[in-house]
């Protein structure tokens, strides 16, 4: 499992949940919806600077991203990157 967040995600994330260096954010697993490698399930992402039992943490700029244990299911075996669709409405996840 890799997690890799670009500069525009990190820039956008900071700028739309007002983060500073020390708070995280954490990616999951829920139900409906689709990824280009599942079908049914889908990423979320919630304001969360408490990390339990990661199994991924990367820190960028300051703010640590995350999958916490019980989420693995979704992103093991893969290599996840997180970026900003072209037109800076939000974050788009493409698994590898």
């Amino acid at each position: 499992m890799q997690l890799t967040v670009t500069d525009q995600a990190s820039k956008w994330f900071q700028n739309e949940m007002s983060l500073v260096p020390g708070n995280g954010v954490r990616f999951y697993g829920k139900t409906y919806g689709a990824t280009n490698v599942h079908k049914g399930f889908s990423v979320a992402m919630a304001r969360d600077d408490q990390p339990k039992n990661p199994v991924i943490l990367v820190e960028k700029d300051g703010i640590n991203y995350y999958v916490n244990e019980r989420d693995e299911w979704l992103f093991s075996d893969y290599h996840l990157t997180v970026n900003v669709n072209d037109d800076e409405i939000g974050p788009e996840y493409n698994f590898s």
